[in-house]
């Protein structure tokens, strides 16, 4: 993706660190299952995996509105189907694709908000090369993981509450965009406000597999990510006949790059990798223009004010080619996921949910990936926590898949979590 291209939802970037999680603690004491709510979800395995092939042989990357538009069809139908009142609403920047909403009334005190994404980040004719597929335990298929299997957790816990007769909730709001892997530029703004209305929020990406880390981890932080620009103007010249005539922009770009790319490194809570270049003029000219573009992960508020602060200065301190000039910015993309004391409270009382199913849950506290559960906290007004979508791996890779056996474990915590959140 072209913002957030580090994920998964899952501790990769802190295994290292007691596997990054904080798990539950084994054998203590805990309510037995709620045994129709288990049953339910059981029977619901079939139908899920249905849906989840429904949805995958559906190629609905950012840029694909046919495709985008279906899923969105999809989504609206099995949302009206439940007995929600449905709305469209054009994302207001990208491929112009649809945010699907949905809006559930109930006789309870309490606004809860469910939220997943529909697009994914591979292109046309993705099938063709990695088709759906069941290998054993798991499921095959472009976005399985991330994040149709989320829409597709959110869908069928719907239906089991349903059958419940559950309604213990003021209002539930399903939010479907069409832009996550894109940076949600155009649905950010309307996750942050509808979140704001909220009091609790879950957001729907994968858990990583087991094979992965254990205890298949919800996701209580994630880094803020933004994006550095460089732009250096020289003087062009003839690069045979009079090379000594110009200004070489993109040797002094290289000189500042070298000068830079260590600085995130003396600043807590950020980092900066130069990524991308770019330059003016044909190769047999000096350059006039260069221009580099890096990725800033932000973990800690303010640290990319820091970050610019600093390039601002060391650009300042020294050039190597007389007469060029540099410049350099920092802009906030996605803004950084921290969950926060009530976000942990709410992560462990799922952790109390898994236990009765004899499951360990995870805890991770955060991870390089970017979500969109970061405009769903962006305020703090909203309890949020993030990655209740199914197990798996390979996402915005080859060979993407999630794990059925982690179906019917998920399918009862969100039950389970959504009714224990109606009562407060």
């Amino acid at each position: 993706m072209a913002i957030t291209a580090l994920r998964p939802m899952s501790c990769l970037g802190i295994m290292a660190l007691a596997l990054g999680c904080s798990l539950g603690l084994a054998g203590a004491a805990e309510a037995a299952p709620d045994a129709k709510l288990l049953a339910a979800a059981e029977k619901a395995q079939p139908a899920l995996i249905e849906t989840l092939k429904e949805m995958v042989l559906i190629e609905s990357g950012s840029r694909q509105v046919d495709g985008l538009l279906k899923m969105a069809a999809l989504v609206e139908g099995r949302l009206k189907a439940l007995g929600a009142e449905t709305e469209r609403r054009k994302a207001t920047a990208g491929a112009g694709a649809d945010i699907v909403l949905g809006v559930f009334k109930g006789a309870g005190k309490r606004k809860i908000m469910l939220q997943a994404h529909m697009d994914t980040v591979y292109g046309p004719g993705i099938l063709d090369s990695q088709p759906y597929k069941i290998d054993g335990n798991r499921l095959y298929g472009p976005g399985i993981a991330d994040d149709k299997g989320g829409l597709a957790v959110i869908l069928a816990s719907l239906q089991i509450l349903k059958d419940a007769g559950w309604r213990d909730y003021d209002t539930l709001t399903v939010l479907a965009n069409p832009d996550e892997e894109v940076g949600s530029m155009g649905s950010g703004e309307l996750i942050a406000s509808l979140a704001d209305r909220h009091d609790v929020v879950l957001s729907f990406e994968p858990t990583a597999a087991k094979s992965i880390v254990k205890g298949e981890p919800l996701l209580l932080g994630a880094a803020g990510i933004a994006t550095a620009t460089m732009d250096v103007k020289g003087r062009a010249a003839h690069a045979g006949a009079a090379p000594e005539l110009g200004r070489n922009a993109l040797i002094e770009l290289a000189y500042q790059l070298l000068q830079t790319k260590d600085l995130a490194k003396e600043i807590p809570g950020v980092t900066l990798n130069w990524t991308e270049l770019n330059t003016t003029g044909p190769r047999n000219q000096i350059t006039e223009k260069a221009q580099a573009r890096g990725d800033v992960r932000i973990t800690q508020p303010g640290a990319e004010k820091k970050l610019d602060a600093a390039l601002q200065a060391k650009i300042a301190a020294g050039k190597l080619v007389p007469d060029t000039e540099t410049t350099v910015k920092v802009e906030i993309g996605r803004p950084a996921f921290l969950a926060g004391d009530k976000g942990r409270a709410l992560g462990e009382k799922a952790q109390g949910i898994y236990r009765e199913i004899d499951r360990e849950l995870g805890l991770t506290p955060m991870t390089g990936g970017g979500t969109d559960a970061a405009y769903a906290a962006r305020s703090g007004k909203a309890t949020v926590v993030e990655s209740f979508g199914l197990a798996g791996f390979g996402y915005h890779a080859k060979d993407e898949y999630i794990e059925i056996d982690s179906i019917v474990p998920r399918l009862y915590l969100v039950t389970r979590l959504l009714t224990e959140i109606g009562k407060q």
